[in-house]
């Protein structure tokens, strides 16, 4: 009996043992791999902790501290600057992508101070714009402490400004980083470029294959798509920052540069002759302070750069350099740059579009400055001083915008495939064209559409269009919203007989509204909002215009147009009915809506809009056009040149629109509308969809809508 309990036992002890082991090897084996990681993060961890450190600790007025390098002449080899660099060279694009992210991984070289044999700096002192941009990069979403995975290679020494940098020292310093390998994919800042008496446009430095960023380029020395033009930044912009485009201008345009060409100064003052009321011509007072100005004609003093507040437009010359401070301080000021520059490559032009928001002028033209200042528009000069005040703070307004700014294009140069598009970048966010609808470029055709028909005891029109509709081969169904509380609607027994399935939903209450509601039986995405007496429409005609829909559902589509005008007798919007060459609206008693626009209208349209709708039983479509406008920031589109809409509200005494009082309060609704939404949505397009074949004598057979209305 022993045996068996010895037997047992061990099997036990056994069992135990293994279990323990079981249980405990990969507590052991995650352990080794957290000690590993630790063991591995560590280094890293104290290489970006201390060079983040190295920069946020920083006396700019004593830089003893900061390692030395010692550079003997002859024992780096400098290479002069290529010329015919591009991207495709140049720049080595295998270096990036090792982070596993598409985004460029830029490296920041740890501060150091280089001197020569004789101790002499290579630049002097730190500034403190160099530092703000390095500070800005290394906290960036771009930075990294590990140069073996670096794309682009910033170096820590400031080159921001030529006439601080010894350039034969400051080249051989560039050579000895330990990654430069004839600059390739180094970046270098340079805002201040060239010396007298020549003022190169471009930074004298032997920088080989590196990227220049810089501040006075010309179209002679710009590398396309390789260099980026930067602006040169000024501390004094700060002074003149307005935060919005209603302070009151007292001039027309103001020329405050100091030291401008002899050519160009008599040529203002020739204009001053003639226009003295709107030209203030500014020079250097005699005590030569940057932030004091004087009137040249009357001595009379003005703060700088205050007084660009003042001014509509600013005139900005090309000078011994191309890149000047005042173009920045006329942006803070929100005074509109008058570029007076042949040549000169505007910052970041490869993204940001100028002419939005600045005026152009050819240096051999400056006589006629006043003659294009004066045909600008009020609400031109309005769009340009709203956009120049988004792109000033989006860009320019401090170093670390700057700074992201190049690396954002560096980014979209390496990935376009991120790329933003032009909209996003120079467009206000209220501005930018958006569809919310996760569709193809184009609609599938199979899905076909669902007609909405809102009627209210109209039996005989409502037959008569449930008959044309049905042989639009795209329709799939026809609901029937039924608007009349007071009457039954027709049983489904005395509607046409077609082969497509009709449903009838009857409403609580009479209200224009209920032709939006995103109903249950509408299983399609496209919908036909038609009118019960809209029996004109041909089945080409409608397929068409589903057809057009397709490629644009995020838009309206339709027949009948209208357009808003603004009335400078009342000062208010006016409904336009006639028929002109711009549209804004296309009513909706005709047209094609993706049935995300029934939920938005129904869920998120403020109330005070619905309410005004179902209250005066009118203007629903306007609502509509306003909505899909103010989400997409597009026109819609109005299909075939149909006449027969060229002004329902005036021919027929039984709709609803005969009432005399009917285009006033639809002007109202305009008015209520954009107070509501607070902003003018609508767009203005002249626009039109037509079939390409249906007004050439071809022959009808190869033409696939041949039943098209006419002019």
């Amino acid at each position: 009996m022993t045996v068996p309990t010895k037997i047992a036992i061990s099997k036990v002890y056994n069992f135990t043992k293994t279990s323990i082991y079981n249980k405990y090897k990969n507590f052991f084996f995650v352990l080794l791999i957290v000690s590993i990681f630790i063991a591995l993060s560590v280094p890293l961890a104290n290489f970006t902790s201390d060079a983040t450190k190295n920069y946020e600790n920083i006396d700019f007025r004593n830089l003893q501290n900061l390692p030395l390098v010692k550079l003997t002449n002859g024992v780096t080899t400098v290479t002069p600057r290529n010329t015919q660099c591009t991207h495709w060279d140049c720049f080595n694009v295998y270096r990036c992508g090792h982070t596993g992210h598409d985004r460029i991984a830029v490296y920041v070289y740890p501060l150091k101070k280089y001197v020569d044999e004789n101790g002499v700096p290579a630049t002097e002192h730190l500034s403190k714009e160099y530092y703000y941009l390095l500070n800005s990069v290394i906290k960036s979403k771009y930075y990294t402490a590990n140069p073996e995975e670096a794309c682009v290679f910033i170096p820590s020494i400031d080159t921001l400004n030529q006439d601080r940098i010894r350039l034969n020292l400051t080249s051989t310093a560039l050579s000895s980083l330990p990654y430069w390998n004839g600059g390739e994919n180094h970046l270098i800042f340079n805002m201040v470029s060239g010396s007298p008496p020549d003022f190169s446009p471009v930074v004298e430095l032997d920088v080989g294959k590196a990227l220049i960023a810089g501040g006075g380029f010309d179209t002679y020395t710009f590398r396309n798509r390789f260099d980026i033009s930067l602006p040169v930044f000024s501390p004094m912009a700060k002074s003149a920052l307005v935060k919005n485009t209603s302070n009151e201008r007292h001039w027309l345009v103001t020329s405050s540069q100091l030291n401008i060409d002899p050519f160009f100064l008599s040529e203002l003052q020739k204009l001053r002759y003639r226009h003295h009321e709107n030209l203030l011509i500014l020079d250097s007072c005699h005590r030569h302070s940057y932030n004091r100005r004087c009137d040249i004609e009357t001595g009379k003093t003005f703060d700088y750069p205050d007084v660009l507040k003042g001014s509509v437009f600013c005139v900005i010359f090309r000078g011994e350099r191309m890149g000047q401070f005042i173009l920045l301080e006329a942006m803070a000021a929100n005074c509109i740059p008058v570029i007076i520059a042949d040549g000169h490559v505007m910052p970041f032009r490869d993204i940001i579009d100028w002419k939005r928001f600045s005026v152009f002028v050819m240096e051999n033209h400056v006589a006629t400055l006043m003659d294009v200042l004066n045909n600008i528009s009020k609400k031109r000069i309005k769009e340009m001083q709203k956009n120049l005040l988004y792109i000033y703070q989006k860009y320019f307004s401090n170093m670390k915008k700057i700074a992201i700014t190049t690396l954002d294009i560096l980014q979209e140069r390496i990935f376009p495939h991120h790329s933003r598009t032009y909209d996003e970048i120079n467009l206000i966010s209220e501005e930018i064209n958006n569809n919310p609808l996760f569709f193809p470029m184009t609609s599938p055709k199979s899905h076909g559409f669902s007609a909405v028909i809102l009627t209210y005891d109209r039996i005989e029109s409502l037959f008569l269009l449930i008959e044309r509709l049905s042989k639009v081969p795209s329709l799939m169904k026809i609901i029937v919203v039924w608007n009349n509380q007071k009457k039954n609607p027709p049983s489904i027994s005395e509607f046409p007989k077609i082969n497509k399935p009709i449903n009838v939903i009857r409403t609580k209450a009479n209200k224009l509204s209920n032709r939006f509601y995103p109903y249950k039986e509408i299983e399609t995405e496209a919908i036909l909002h038609i009118d019960d007496d809209i029996v004109m429409l041909t089945s080409d005609e409608i397929e068409f215009a589903y057809e057009v829909w397709r490629e644009f559902p995020d838009r309206i589509v339709g027949f009948p147009s209208r357009t808003h005008i603004w009335d400078n007798v009342t000062n208010t919007w006016r409904y336009e009915s006639e028929w002109t060459n711009k549209i804004s609206m296309v009513l909706t008693g005709a047209a094609f809506l993706h049935k995300y626009w029934s939920f938005l209208y129904t869920t998120y349209l403020p109330a005070e809009i619905k309410n005004w709708v179902d209250e005066h039983m009118n203007c629903e479509d306007i609502a509509m056009n306003f909505l899909v406008a103010n989400v997409t920031n597009k026109p819609p589109i109005k299909v075939t040149p149909r006449k027969k809409f060229k002004c329902p509200e005036c021919a027929s005494n039984e709709m609803l629109s005969a009432d005399l009082g009917h285009m006033v309060e639809r002007s109202q609704c305009i008015d209520k509308f954009e107070k509501a939404f607070g902003r003018m949505p609508l767009k203005s397009v002249e626009f039109r969809a037509d079939p390409v074949l249906f007004k050439d004598p071809f022959p009808e057979k190869l033409k696939r809508f041949n039943d098209i209305g006419s002019l």
